[in-house]
């Protein structure tokens, strides 16, 4: 079979539509203008940046458009919503997951450096929180509880509505209300993101994971929410993420999601497909694996796949030179030495978790992708495997 190139690390980042594109290009030539400015140039970004905010917050079902802002990625999202809440309500403890993004994983840890508290939610061996443990470490001092929508490593969709449900009957006897916070950057664009079925006060999405353009994202806030902003230095976006509006790329961002909202269905009957083809093919061609992914209660583009008895940093670096890539885990882990902290969450093996492939398909995916990657796969980790002594010594 001859070489190809494959992608299949769409959840670290997309490939940014041409459609999306061809809109932000004006906003790079002739409608350049700072949208803070009064001026003809400048009214018409201003009039632009406007029509996408009322666009977005339609897109998640927001009631108005000034629940949104636009910051530069889903992490500064995350910690506008986490940190802003925490300097503008009274209390001093944070509820997350063990499985969470960095972007919140590393916000609560350094906030307790500061003084904070937090709490660290455990999960079963799919990746779902423990709402009873959820539950129990609720206190008088708690001020959000952020839990992502899904995971960027094993794909599994947290239960946002029955956390909204808990928190908005606990409130109800409460002086101060407990906002819920949820990472939706690897739902936006795959599962229709409704701010007001999910019951959140604050929700984060990124451009680049549902083919839009990177260094944009934003951040939607409940009306009534109280939060403090990060930083200083001007009126943008309400107040609370002051510096010139990346108009390119919040035209970009809006005009992605609305495609992806659009196409969705389709699109995600393809992918699941696409990826059920793979894993069953990992399974009937490979031994001594494990899917780290339920399909069935996860994104449907997501597969995490423990490779026993190899090091995964070794079997990516080949896949690579076959043209195919993927990831060791997630993209912001990938360097580290240490095992996955999902996986270790879910009970893997350690050993088994040093040899964890990430495959995230996307819309540009074809079933002669999956066929190569068939091809290739199997030989690939049966020579790593034959240089390793564990292997050998089974």
């Amino acid at each position: 079979m001859n070489k190809r190139n494959v992608y299949l690390d769409n959840s670290a980042t997309t490939q940014t539509r041409s459609e999306v594109i061809t809109e932000m290009m004006p906003y790079f030539s002739n409608i350049y203008g700072n949208a803070s400015s009064v001026h003809t140039y400048g009214q018409k970004a201003k009039a632009a940046l406007t029509k996408a905010r009322e666009t977005f917050a339609k897109l998640i079902n927001a009631q108005s458009p000034e629940e949104i802002i636009f910051t530069s990625c889903g992490t500064e999202a995350d910690n506008i919503a986490i940190v802003g809440s925490l300097l503008a309500n009274d209390g001093n403890h944070v509820i997350t997951s063990k499985i969470e993004h960095h972007a919140v994983l590393f916000t609560c840890q350094n906030l307790e450096k500061h003084g904070y508290k937090a709490d660290y939610i455990s999960t079963n061996n799919i990746g779902r929180i423990n709402i009873e443990e959820l539950k129990s470490k609720i206190t008088d001092d708690t001020v959000i509880v952020s839990i992502m929508h899904a995971n960027n490593e094993i794909g599994v969709m947290e239960p946002i509505e029955e956390v909204s449900k808990i928190l908005k009957d606990i409130n109800k006897t409460r002086k101060n209300k407990i906002l819920l916070h949820t990472d939706a950057v690897q739902t936006a664009g795959k599962i229709k993101l409704d701010v007001q079925k999910l019951g959140v006060d604050l929700l984060s999405v990124s451009g680049h994971k549902f083919y839009g353009p990177k260094g944009i994202g934003a951040l939607y806030i409940r009306k009534g929410t109280k939060i403090e902003p990060l930083f200083h230095g001007g009126h943008h976006e309400f107040g609370m993420k002051p510096g010139t509006e990346n108009v390119a790329g919040i035209v970009g961002m809006t005009k992605a999601l609305e495609l992806a909202n659009l196409e969705m269905e389709k699109e995600n009957r393809k992918i699941f497909y696409l990826r059920k083809k793979l894993a069953d093919g990992i399974i009937e061609k490979i031994p001594e694996i494990v899917i780290n992914t339920d399909i069935y209660s996860s994104v449907p583009n997501v597969l995490s796949v423990s490779f026993n008895y190899i090091e995964g940093e070794t079997l990516l670096l080949m896949l690579d030179m076959a043209g195919i890539a993927a990831s060791a885990g997630s993209a912001c882990a990938t360097g580290s030495a240490e095992p996955s902290h999902v996986l270790s969450a879910i009970g893997a093996n350690p050993l088994a978790a040093q040899g964890t492939l990430r495959f995230s398909l996307g819309r540009y995916n074809t079933d002669e992708d999956i066929d190569y990657v068939l091809e290739v796969l199997p030989k690939l980790v049966e020579r790593v495997r034959q240089m390793s002594p564990i292997w050998k010594k089974r």
